[in-house]
């Protein structure tokens, strides 16, 4: 097993997971098997408990663990399915030492951070190294870890620690150590400062790693004169020293290390020979065609995290992936749900005019997952003008609950409709908590990771998008979910519920049949979409935006000669003989107002 290690120094935020990602696609490109692991030096046990703000999105993994964002990163650059034990944080180690101590396995010695600590990361890294990630059989042949945090940092002391013993553990020729550092340009005399990371390198090397590639952040190409005081200064080999300058999409990184020959610098460490060239013809031209597309597709992307755009970081992953399959450029329109509400007509008049204009002018609106009710008739707005204006909408997790919620206020006039997250006490709870989940604990107690949705109808376009299958398996995290006793009311309105679980009992997706596209689901579909393989739904959603939704389904039935499933088209005839063929009733029937179902008065 061969290892390369990744840190960071100056400053945080250098891009340390995408050039982990990179050097990872990179070696995968060469015909190596590749797997990733994370480490994360906060006390926390996993990124569950953590605000968007604070730490950015909460990826979540096939087998429900909570991790940090990086792991997402890695999972799209290498096509690869990591596990919760990819994700190494400190809580998690310090948990796992004292669970050993508490059972008597130290034999009453004194457990301290070396060598307990600092043994127990290293068994931890090389039990994970081991585990298979691209659905094969074996060991991986190359462990790409990331360092979070920055030199420095006195959370990181113990890895470092660590990482130095596993390096000489593991011996000279598996183990090759990149350094991410800062070389600024000072604006005053438009030259490249290699001061900051020289103290970096003397910094890790005073904690006993000794680096052994350089990859320099930088606004501009790395200058002669600035790479050779670096080689000098830092003692390492001028070829071994690349950078990583601003470029114009996150998909030509792996492009500037394979054209800096990093991979060969990495080959030479870890005494890799006879390794092909790598093979990124496909990736080089993704990212050429991202470069050339030209014609916009707006999405109104209302939300709680607005403010930060790492909260939404697969999201927009997702949109990308879908607007570069369909030949557009895509613009993000950010729009705080608060900045939509009554209340900020009379508090910010110019916030609420904007944040209206931005949402009127859209191609398509998309509401995320969140949590509280802060923003809530926001979006309850922006799902309701699209539903009247016939705007495509993707409602994710909350967008699809509050989807619900508007739709039985507005069309089955129940105007207190709710959920009980938002309201306790809610007289008709829409959105239910769910029966196996944790009001006491918080980590961990969700629905989470990949489940089984099963579609109701072939005929409904969620189901053609997915390849007219019978099911699919998507990652869920929710505590709340569509009230399973109003179900009934809800369809015989229109409202169709076309996915649910393997018990019938838990909706899964949502769709108005007489509507472009109005689909909100339970899931996260994000969290599994790669470049060159789309989320299913985001591809129909961007695909809906642009006008272009017919052919998209087209497509899919097309596959039937190459022995695909086959799909329907869609349109308003598709409508009529799905409703015929079910037996539904039409998409608004006053009398189902004030009936009664199951108690609750609808």
């Amino acid at each position: 097993m061969k290892y390369v290690l990744v840190t960071g120094g100056v400053v945080s935020g250098l891009g340390k997971g995408v050039t982990a990602s990179s050097i990872g696609l990179l070696l995968k490109a060469c015909g190596l098997r590749v797997t990733a692991i994370k480490i994360d030096p906060y006390l926390n046990t996993d990124a569950g408990t953590m605000s968007p703000f604070e730490h950015g999105e909460v990826f979540v993994l096939d087998d429900g663990g909570e991790v940090d964002l990086d792991l997402g990163n890695y999972e799209r650059f290498m096509d690869i399915k990591l596990t919760r034990d990819n994700n190494i944080t400190t809580g998690k180690i310090y948990q796992f030492v004292i669970d050993k101590e508490r059972r008597g396995d130290y034999l009453g010695k004194t457990v301290q951070v070396v060598p307990h600590i600092t043994d127990a990361i290293q068994e931890w890294i090389e039990r994970v190294a081991h585990i298979p990630v691209d659905g094969k059989t074996g060991s991986p042949d190359v462990c790409v870890i990331e360092l979070g945090g920055t030199i420095g940092d006195i959370e990181s002391m113990p890895f470092i620690q660590a990482l130095g013993q596993f390096s000489y553990r593991v011996g000279a020729g598996n183990f090759c150590l990149v350094h991410v550092s800062l070389v600024p340009v000072l604006n005053v005399v438009g030259e490249q400062k290699t001061k900051p990371t020289q103290h970096s390198v003397r910094g890790l090397r005073g904690q006993g790693l000794t680096p052994h590639i350089l990859a320099c952040r930088s606004t501009t190409v790395l200058d002669e004169n600035a790479k050779g005081k670096l080689s000098q200064f830092c003692l390492i080999q001028a070829e071994n020293i690349v950078t990583l300058y601003d470029v114009s999409n996150i998909w030509r990184i792996p492009l500037l290390l394979r054209d800096q020959k990093a991979h060969e610098a990495i080959f030479k460490v870890l005494n890799l020979y006879g390794v092909v060239e790598p093979n990124l013809e496909e990736w080089t031209r993704r990212a050429e065609a991202c470069d050339l597309l030209h014609e916009p597709v707006h999405i109104a992307l209302v939300g709680k995290y607005t403010g930060l755009s790492d909260a939404y970081l697969s999201i927009l992953k997702a949109l990308v992936h879908a607007s570069v399959d369909c030949h557009k450029k895509l613009f993000v329109d950010w729009i705080s749900a608060t900045n939509l509400e009554d209340a900020t007509a009379k508090e910010n008049p110019d916030a609420y005019k904007t944040a209206w204009k931005l949402l009127k002018g859209a191609d398509g609106v998309l509401v995320p997952g969140g949590f509280g009710d802060r923003g809530v008739q926001g979006k309850i707005l922006a799902a309701k003008y699209a539903r009247e204006n016939r705007i495509p909408y993707l409602g994710i997790c909350l967008g699809m609950q509050i989807a619900v919620i508007e739709f039985a206020r507005s069309v089955l006039g129940v105007h207190d409709a709710n959920s009980t997250e938002f309201d306790p006490n809610a007289k008709n709870p829409v959105i239910v908590f769910m029966p196996e989940g944790s009001k006491t604990h918080m980590g961990g107690t969700m629905r989470l990771g990949s489940r089984r949705t099963f579609f109701q109808t072939k005929e409904c376009k969620s189901a053609k998008l997915y390849g007219c299958k019978g099911f699919t398996e998507e990652r869920h995290r929710h505590r709340y979910e569509v009230n399973p006793d109003l179900v009934a009311c809800l369809e015989n309105a229109g409202l169709f519920f076309t996915g649910k679980d393997e018990t019938g009992k838990r909706m899964e997706i949502v769709e108005l049949p007489n509507h472009p596209y109005f689909i909100g689901v339970q899931f996260h579909p994000e969290f599994k979409s790669r470049p060159g393989k789309p989320s299913p739904l985001f591809l129909g959603f961007i695909a809906a935006a642009c006008g272009k939704l017919d052919n998209i389904l087209q497509h899919f039935s097309n596959a039937e000669s190459n022995g695909l499933p086959k799909t329907v088209g869609t349109g308003v005839s598709a409508v009529k003989a799905h409703n015929k063929k079910t037996a539904m009733k039409p998409a608004y029937r006053p009398e189902y107002v004030y009936g009664s179902c199951n108690g609750y008065h609808f």
